[in-house]
């Protein structure tokens, strides 16, 4: 341990209720962080939960299209067009839209996402789906996800008791005849998984023509940047078409920048780490001027600024890892009870902690930087 550790470590653990006051700062101002980032996060992964299910390397949608929640349809000829382009294995058309799902318990009405699939095709890449998928070709059949806002009813509950579970949505009576996981969102607190025919049944003012999502799966090792050209090049300019990824990202970038949702968490975090800033600022300031004449002791007896600059910035470290240790832990347990009150996928992860550890010695080295002009007023002639 280096001569200067002690002295840090020394300076802060004098004033107990100094230091405790500060450990408590960062960790609310660490807390703060991990909330909103969290959220955010959470935000962006339960969005973008679609997305990443589509059984396909390219997709067609609308070309105004911004988020999945509210898209503008297309004519499905569109879609297969593309059909006869080299490489292209199978197309599938998908249907999207809100309906009213009526809980089953109580009566109460709620707003479900629901998909429109086709139950040839393995449009969803999502296991209990495709097992399930050739049950759907019967009408009024359903797969319900059981990871929905409880709002909609014990469905999961109901369906162990009734394995043919009769439910109303938009005042069609179907059958859930198995479950599924996807998970709810900021936009949407459940869905359902049902065929294309049963689709149009729930909502019958549609037309069959018009989709929401074009799904094309391509053959193996086929340039998909080669077939995206060619499907460019023969579409009309009411559709595009996107890679799965480029699918997903606009979905981000909607959420990001297009709603203020990013902004209000950006600002959050921000403001997090003015407060941890402030605070720790503030004690560090008080500490050097408490303690000037010691100060001005070590440089009467040649002890350089850069010297007494380490010990500022190790008290900025101490503070940091003994402030951030709590703000973690609380942070776990707010994501724990976040996750299974709304059903969010709101984790903590090893990169997300370590960087917040990282953020928040930063944060408390700034803090010392500033607080270090305090230490200039250390006169050594004052000690004679």
């Amino acid at each position: 341990m280096t001569p200067q550790l002690p002295l840090a470590w020394l300076q802060l653990t004098r004033e107990k209720t100094r230091l405790m006051t500060a450990i408590a700062g960062i960790a609310f101002a660490d807390i703060l962080m991990f909330v909103q980032v969290g959220f955010q996060n959470a935000l962006y992964d339960s969005a973008l939960g679609p997305h990443n299910s589509i059984n396909g390397e390219l997709v067609l949608v609308n070309s105004t299209y911004q988020t999945i929640f509210s898209m503008k349809n297309f004519s499905r000829r569109q879609l297969y067009r593309v059909r006869s382009i080299e490489g292209v294995r199978s197309v599938s058309p998908v249907y999207i839209g809100s309906a009213d799902w009526k809980n089953p318990e109580n009566g109460t009405s709620r707003l479900i996402l629901a998909f429109g699939v086709d139950p040839v095709e393995p449009t969803l890449n999502l296991p209990e789906v495709n097992e399930n998928i050739d049950r759907l070709k019967s009408i009024d059949l359903v797969l319900f996800d059981r990871a929905s806002r409880p709002e909609y009813g014990p469905i999961a509950n109901l369906f162990q008791k009734d394995p043919n579970l009769e439910v109303e949505v938009n005042e069609v009576r179907l059958n859930v005849v198995e479950l599924f996981t996807l998970g709810a969102t900021f936009s949407a607190e459940g869905n359902l998984v049902t065929s294309d025919l049963t689709f149009l049944r729930i909502f019958d003012d549609r037309d069959p023509d018009d989709i929401e999502v074009g799904v094309i799966q391509l053959e193996s090792d086929t340039d998909i940047e080669r077939v995206k050209q060619e499907i460019d090049r023969i579409i009309s300019s009411e559709v595009k078409v996107l890679t799965r990824e480029e699918f997903a990202s606009a979905e981000r970038e909607y959420w990001a920048n297009s709603t203020g949702i990013g902004f209000i968490f950006d600002l959050g975090m921000f403001v997090g780490f003015i407060v941890g800033l402030v605070i720790v600022y503030q004690i560090l300031y008080s500490d050097v001027s408490d303690h000037l004449p010691e100060y001005a002791t070590l440089k009467a007896m040649g002890y350089r600024d850069s010297y007494l600059l380490k010990v500022l910035i190790q008290e900025a470290i101490i503070l940091a890892i003994l402030g951030y240790l709590p703000g973690l832990g609380v942070s776990w347990w707010l994501y724990e009870m976040t996750r299974k009150s709304t059903l969010l996928p709101i984790f903590m992860t090893t990169s997300r902690a370590v960087a917040m550890l990282s953020i928040t010695i930063f944060m408390c080295a700034i803090s010392a930087a500033i607080a270090v002009r305090k230490l200039r007023e250390a006169d050594p002639a004052d000690v004679f």
